[in-house]
């Protein structure tokens, strides 16, 4: 049997129910699965674009800086040497691809597992629907209060939805996001996840 899950208009009222398929929201939770989508999600927003010069690469430095023997200071091979000031970096760090690789089936379950633990701690609210006539933060707080949201991930899908995310991109606390746009980091990071009920069957069309 389905869960059930009530719906809510901007008002914060319940104007009814919405069936929620099994196969995405009442899936086995596989937290190692879970584990390996946030991790690969923020290695891969690394740009990997640190580097700086080892002493090899620094210029200058070609000559012995002084004799070896008979000064009174330490032996020394190069002006260049990573103790010098202007010397090269030991271990220094260089260009590199920091992406993890999850297959489809993975990630697809990943999403569903997040999906479901929301549903399972009740912070998952579906909205028979979510426009703005303008483009306009405190609209979109008014909204927010009425459905005592304070950080949450909402989820929209189609042209209307456009007022919406203009509007709550300035409300830290907030993030908005299409449907083909969810990952499991964004899921877990807010404490409720937000949806439509046209964003909703989406959901369902492409994940079921």
């Amino acid at each position: 049997m389905m869960a059930k899950v009530a719906v809510y208009n901007i008002d914060g009222q319940q104007v009814g129910e919405v069936e929620l398929n099994d196969s995405i929201f009442a899936v086995d939770v596989k937290e190692h699965l879970v584990h390996a989508a946030v991790v690969a999600h923020l290695a891969n927003k690394r740009q990997g674009t640190q580097s700086a010069k080892t002493r090899a690469e620094v210029r200058g430095g070609g000559r012995k800086p002084w004799k070896q023997k008979g000064t009174g200071r330490a032996r020394q091979g190069s002006i260049r040497s990573v103790q010098w000031t202007g010397g090269g970096v030991a271990f220094a760090p260089k260009p590199r691809d920091y992406s993890i690789k999850l297959n489809k089936k993975e990630k697809r379950f990943a999403l569903k597992s997040a999906l479901t633990s929301r549903v399972n701690e009740s912070k998952f609210i579906v909205l028979d629907t979510l426009e703005l006539a303008q483009i306009k933060t405190q609209a979109m707080k008014t909204v927010l209060d009425a459905l005592k949201l304070k950080k949450a991930l909402i989820v929209t899908d189609g042209d209307a939805s456009k007022n919406v995310m203009l509007s709550a991109r300035n409300i830290q606390s907030i993030k908005t996001s299409a449907v083909n746009n969810i990952n499991v980091y964004d899921i877990l990071k807010y404490d409720t996840f937000v949806v439509t009920k046209e964003a909703l069957n989406k959901i369902e069309e492409v994940y079921v």
